[in-house]
């Protein structure tokens, strides 16, 4: 019984330390705004994005943040928030970005695989014709891992 609790406990405690570093990740992204050689946000954030034109594009002023999304997919209801988003109304192109703080990719990685075929799914609905591309951004290792391609 004593370790079966010390387990909830430490499962717990990690959980709620995974939500806080997330959130303070997120919260921290979102402020970084990278645009004809100003800069905006944490200092340490930028120097790593601004190096890495894969990730670059992304934190441009006209990058939307915490986009808002939902529709039916397969008759349920989906709501959800897109960490990053270009719109290229002359290519018609999406680009999107998810970020994950996770220091083991393969735990969870086929759920967010699903995850963000949802969220291109519902931009295909809101933007047809237009190829939507969604990517995984391990923020623990700064990779950008192409997730879906429509």
């Amino acid at each position: 019984m004593t370790q079966n609790l010390a387990n909830f406990l430490t499962g717990a405690t990690a959980k709620a330390f995974a939500i806080r570093t997330g959130t303070a990740a997120h919260a921290a992204l979102q402020r970084v705004v990278l645009d004809s050689g100003q800069t905006c946000g944490d200092q340490e954030l930028i120097g790593i994005i601004k190096n890495r034109l894969d990730l670059a594009k992304f934190f441009v002023a006209s990058a939307k943040t915490e986009v808002p999304i939902a529709g039916v997919i397969h008759g349920h209801f989906i709501s959800r928030r897109i960490d990053r988003m270009l719109i290229n109304h002359d290519t018609k192109t999406i680009d999107f970005v998810d970020y994950k703080t996770d220091t083991d990719k393969t735990v969870f990685v086929k759920k967010y695989h699903e995850q963000l075929s949802e969220y291109a799914e519902l931009l295909s609905s809101a933007y047809p014709g237009f190829k939507i591309n969604g990517y995984i951004l391990w923020l623990h290792d700064w990779n950008l891992e192409l997730s879906v391609k429509m």
